[in-house]
């Protein structure tokens, strides 16, 4: 008899009342359009609560050290097991953190050097760039140096006098600048192209004996020493850490700089000593360096009685990762380069190798940025954590994600304030043939577009040979819908974001990086119109703009314009309440009594965009009806313009970033996976709003694995044949109709699959 987590009375965010009763130890898909409550459900109401309660078994002095978290609104939720929550946020870290630090292979892999090669360099420290015994002395075990870039710098055609230093902090003029104009030790007039090599030295770094210069800044003239200006720059913004600087000088001096490879490691990382450690005649940078595939047939070669258990851990672990589909990566790969379907796949092979069981694992999506041959590897996953005995919970608008689910709970009838709803639970394949949303599209099936538009132009990438792309020159036709295609890892954004943008910068590009949100960012805030309607009720009401914003004067003080009031109470679990001076509206009661047609800044903030458009019909301003019409056009009118921008869903936030580059015509859009987050009907409304934007004269490329896109799409470039070493060329150029008929394509097999066609006929 199945045991259930049962939740009653749910009503996080916009959920209504939801019971829900999931069985456990089961694989559980919860489907729904972008809004509609799949997340206040998994996320905030069932991971926060088990992630609450687990909390609470630690001492006091132990719980106010851990993350807090406030009880979900809901009447009860029982049965709940630990839960471990995999979500998409990008896995980021900084330039030392890489593939084989995050899953800790590498650790094992130092072990094996210290232990079996030769001649050993000491202890499994002593292979580490993050460790002083390890690192290169010269780049600090980073790779690469950044160094100033004085072509840049200077301009050889000029003397110091007639401007020849371009760094602005260091430009004739300034008081720093007056180091070099008005020192006695060089010809300030001679073109700094004619220097001899004792003056050049002289400049950058001075001598000894080097004199006193005279400058006049605000404290008067005065006499300084001589700095060599390389000696200045390095002083001012090397040998110190830029993110303390303002963000206007740190952008101003990455501009002077140049990044290479660091000469003294070659960007191996170590020092000599461990790089001189070999197995099999490869040292330890040589196995980061290799994919996930080839270290495992190198390592199951190692029998030596010592160093063999070592080596079969590696490939354990290495083989979870070539089962996902990423034995393309290699263990030196930054994690900050991954993207946001590769690191979430990472994460989960961290729990693929533990013992543990009974827990609740959580997924987010975990098919975005996978290839359809890829999704069946992901399938194979997600039932072996289940299988272990574990209750596996996925939010998921993958069709083929959802048939393998043992119940399916779908959210609706629509998003915000529509949704918040059970609409079905029960089977996959009752779920095929329920009247929901889902259901209706789940039992849809399109084809190809038979009327492809013709291009007008074209816009080359030539000679692209970035990461794992082979020398690729192709055509991307212009005045129509591209979609680029291809298998993970096969080169698809390096050919589109990299090259492509490189060569042509004037693209609108799209991509998966978050957008900034907080509890004061809104609709409102991020499209750019608070402004105008601060103005609009300002010119109105005879009172200043400031006085509008819930971030400035206007901002109700007892909530500081945020609407709510946190209380930490310190051990307890912290609680949020509608503040009740402005009742959550955020503003003082004099803006609030402040109106213009009936109506204040907090009922406009308060407002669809549908109504928003409506109230401001009237007024003289463009550039804010396009805007709002933009969020119109991305499907989100149910959105109100005050709210917060920490309340929606992932799809949500990836179409508002769309929508604030809907303004532009005769441009190229490139847009990285548009479709994450989105719902099958959520897709139909974003291919509608591509149609509308080729048809206003733009070029659309799009980086995308979903079916429904590549069928609707004008010309389809599909890279491969596979991932890695085994991508990077372009196998198919065409029409969606020319691809159901290729030869060597993963996305032509699965294409045809998709279509009800035999898929088994290709090479």
């Amino acid at each position: 008899m199945h045991q259930y987590i049962t939740i009653t009375g749910a009503r996080e965010n916009n959920l209504k009342e939801v019971d829900l009763r999931i069985p456990k130890d089961r694989l559980t898909v919860f489907t729904g359009v972008s809004g509609s409550g799949k997340s206040s459900v998994v996320f905030d109401t069932i991971a926060v609560e088990s992630q609450r309660q687990l909390n609470e078994t630690f001492t006091w002095f132990v719980r106010n050290r851990l993350p807090k978290y406030e009880r979900p609104h809901a009447d009860a939720i029982e049965e709940l097991s630990p839960a471990i929550v995999v979500d998409q946020r990008p896995i980021g870290g900084h330039s030392r953190s890489t593939v084989g630090t995050m899953t800790d292979i590498y650790s094992v892999m130092r072990v094996l050097f210290s232990r079996h090669g030769t001649p050993s360099a000491g202890a499994a420290s002593a292979y580490s760039f993050n460790d002083p015994s390890g690192m290169c002395p010269q780049c600090h075990g980073l790779g690469r140096t950044v160094r100033p870039d004085y072509d840049r710098i200077l301009d050889p055609a000029k003397s110091l006098a007639d401007g020849a230093v371009l760094f602005p902090p260091f430009a004739a003029g300034t008081w720093q600048g007056q180091t070099y104009t008005n020192t006695p030790d060089l010809d300030t007039h001679k073109p700094v192209g004619r220097f001899s090599a004792a003056e050049r030295r002289f400049l950058m770094r001075g001598a000894r004996d080097s004199g006193k210069v005279n400058v006049d800044n605000t404290g008067g003239a005065r006499d300084i020493d001589y700095e060599g200006l390389a000696d200045r720059f390095e002083r001012l913004y090397l040998n110190r850490d830029l993110s303390t600087l303002a963000q206007k000088t740190h952008d101003l001096v990455q501009r002077f700089l140049v990044e290479g490879r660091c000469d003294g490691c070659d960007g191996a990382r170590l020092n000599a000593a461990a790089l001189a450690t070999r197995i099999d005649g490869r040292n330890i940078a040589d196995c980061s360096r290799m994919e996930v595939t080839d270290l495992i047939g190198a390592l199951e070669r190692i029998d030596d009685p010592v160093a063999g258990p070592i080596a079969a851990a590696a490939v354990a672990a290495l083989e979870r990762i070539e089962a996902i589909g990423l034995g393309y990566l290699s263990l030196g790969r930054e994690t900050s380069t991954l993207s946001g379907g590769e690191g979430q796949r990472l994460k989960t092979v961290r729990h693929l190798g533990s013992s543990l069981t009974g827990m609740t694992y959580i997924f987010d999506e975990p098919s975005v940025g996978l290839h359809p041959r890829d999704v069946g590897r992901l399938n194979d996953l997600l039932l072996r954590l289940r299988d272990k005995g574990n209750t596996v919970l996925v939010v998921e608008h993958d069709p083929d994600v959802i048939a393998v689910a043992d119940h399916v709970v779908d959210m609706g009838p629509a998003a915000g304030t529509g949704g918040g709803l059970v609409v079905f639970e029960g089977t996959p394949d009752e779920l095929r043939r329920a009247d929901t949303l889902t259901g209706r599209h789940l039992r849809r099936s399109t084809g190809v577009k038979e009327s492809p538009r013709e291009a007008v132009g074209g816009r080359w990438v030539k000679g692209a040979d970035l990461h794992n792309l082979k020398d690729v020159s192709v055509r991307v036709p212009t005045g129509v819908l591209t979609a680029v295609t291809g298998v993970a890892g096969s080169g698809k954004s390096t050919l589109v974001s990299r090259a492509f943008v490189a060569e042509h910068p004037d693209a609108v590009v799209v991509d998966q990086s978050g957008i900034g949100i907080s509890g004061r960012s809104t609709p409102a805030t991020y499209l750019g119109i608070m402004d105008s309607l601060r103005k609009l009720f300002a010119r109105e009401t005879g009172e200043e703009a400031g006085l509008f914003s819930f971030n400035s004067r206007g901002a109700c003080e007892s909530c500081e314009g945020r609407g709510v009031i946190h209380s930490d109470l310190a051990f307890m679990d912290p609680v949020t309440t509608t503040c009740e001076a402005c009742e959550g509206r955020r503003f003082k009661e004099e803006v609030l009594r402040l109106t213009v047609d009936g109506s204040s800044i907090a009922d406009v903030l308060g407002m669809t965009a549908e109504r928003a458009l409506d109230f401001l019909a009237a007024v003289d301003d463009t550039a804010v009806r396009r805007r709002l019409r933009a969020l119109r056009d991305v499907g989100l009118t149910y959105l109100t313009l005050g709210q917060p921008l920490s309340t929606l869903s992932g799809g949500e936030r990836q179409r508002i970033k769309l929508a604030t580059q809907l303004h532009r015509t005769g441009t190229t859009y490139v847009l990285d996976e548009p479709t994450t987050g989105l719902h099958m009907a959520d897709v139909d409304g974003l291919l509608a709003l591509l149609d509308r934007l080729v048809d206003a004269g733009n070029t659309v490329i799009v980086v995308e694995h979903n079916l429904e896109v590549v069928k609707h799409a004008d010309w389809v470039i599909d890279l491969g044949p596979d991932g890695g070493k085994h991508g990077g060329r372009v196998v198919f150029e065409g029409t969606p109709g020319q691809l159901v008929d290729a030869e060597g394509s993963f996305t032509a097999t699965h294409l045809r699959r998709g279509l009800g066609l035999d898929p088994l006929h290709t090479a």
